[in-house]
């Protein structure tokens, strides 16, 4: 009878956990214009909960090319991932139960899955989600009570997350950035508290981990080249201006190297591939005493040093300058957002600056701009349908 019990709980939790995988939420999309520039924008959420993209150095759009995935912390009560179809705007939940990381997730290139991370208790396990059988069962009404996701592999005992993970470019290993001691709590508003770093990897196949590289410092924005295999951009997180931002490392371990060294005087943030041999990156000019020296959005040659300005937005007296930034893999545009809440769009080939759109509230969080995987639309998280209190997501036209 005992052993019956407890076979009826675990099937019981089982159920409970994959409940609300594959809800449906009624369609909030629709059109508009940007009150400046007469740009389309396509609102894909309301704005009535608080909805946030996927961090500009990952994808957002789905190997269908149709479907967005997000998170929210709130539209189902907890924190949970979904998925929105640009086309119809239908919102479907990908996840449910406790533990779900949020903070880092990845949309696969090469196949219609995501990978995310699920911890219960001290284990943390990493997951992929089949898009393809969810989103086709959710949309028949036919869901089965699990079966969509599966257990690649569990993090080592004692591991703690820092920095992300990110998928290799063959999609064969993942890279996990950690610390190695517990970190005190971070002050509010103060700088991220310092302890030894690292990168761990783990093979898609067999789950197995294994070291890559341990750093003497906090590690954070850990992503691998989208284009080629083996190779990882990492940064120095403090969380405001790092003596050395930016750094690189082979998926062996070997090669190890700053990415642009930086002058005493220089502020480098917000780093990400811009193809396979080229970095982009903020030289931050948003002070009066950067603003008198060449800044702006940056993009580094990985193999020759060599270094592009691809411009500025003018200094004023409310501080502005580019902060985050997007990029388009096949060299024709770069995006960045300012600190006004405002998205431009930059002609790699030409140096032309566009303004695409304007007055994205950035108060809970920032516009962290992403290309579609055709190079024809932009994804922004915006505060602009709720005074900056709740974020949306918004697609922007680009052509």
């Amino acid at each position: 009878m005992r052993a019956l019990l407890s076979a009826l709980t675990l099937c019981l939790l089982a159920t409970t956990s994959h409940a609300e995988v594959g809800k449906r939420f009624a369609p909030e999309k629709r059109i508009t214009v940007d009150r400046v520039t007469g740009r389309t924008l396509t609102l894909l959420t309301s704005g009535a909960v608080g909805d946030a993209k996927i961090y500009q150095t990952h994808p957002s759009w789905a190997q269908d090319g149709t479907h967005i995935v997000f998170r929210s912390s709130e539209r189902a009560g907890s924190p949970q991932i979904f998925a929105v179809n640009e086309i119809t705007g239908d919102i479907v939940q990908l996840t449910d139960g406790s533990g779900v990381d949020i903070g880092s997730i990845n949309v696969a290139r090469l196949t219609n899955t995501v990978y995310y991370l699920r911890r219960d208790g001290e284990t943390l396990t990493l997951k992929v989600i089949d898009l393809t059988a969810l989103l086709a069962d959710s949309a028949a009404g036919k869901l089965k009570p699990e079966g969509y996701e599966k257990v690649i592999g569990t993090l080592p005992a004692g591991f703690i997350n820092a920095g992300g993970f990110t998928l290799d470019a063959d999609e064969k290993s993942a890279y996990f950035g950690f610390d190695q001691k517990k970190a005190p709590p971070r002050p509010q508003g103060g700088p991220v508290p310092q302890v030894p770093g690292g990168i761990l990897a783990m093979d898609l196949a067999t789950g197995k981990t294994r070291e890559v590289i341990k750093s003497d410092f906090r590690m954070g924005h850990v992503q691998a080249n989208p284009l080629k295999p083996g190779e990882i951009l990492y940064c120095w997180e403090t969380g405001g201006d790092a003596p050395q931002r930016m750094w690189i490392v082979n998926a062996d371990g070997t090669g190890n190297r700053e990415v642009f060294k930086e002058a005493s005087d220089d502020w480098v943030t917000h780093e990400q591939f811009a193809d396979a041999d080229h970095v982009i990156f903020n030289l931050m000019g948003h002070t009066p005493k950067l603003s008198v020296r060449p800044t702006g959005l940056m993009v580094v040659n990985l193999r020759n040093g060599t270094v592009e300005n691809l411009g500025q937005v003018p200094f004023t007296s409310k501080g502005r300058s580019f902060w985050h930034n997007g990029v388009a893999y096949d060299g024709s545009y770069a995006a960045a957002d300012d600190f006004n809440g405002d998205l431009y769009l930059i002609d790699r080939k030409t140096g032309a600056r566009t303004l695409l759109s304007t007055g994205h509230w950035m108060k809970p969080d920032h516009l962290h701009p992403s290309f579609s995987a055709d190079n024809t639309r932009l994804l922004v998280q915006s505060g602009l349908l709720t005074d900056g209190k709740k974020l949306s997501l918004i697609v922007v036209s680009i052509k």
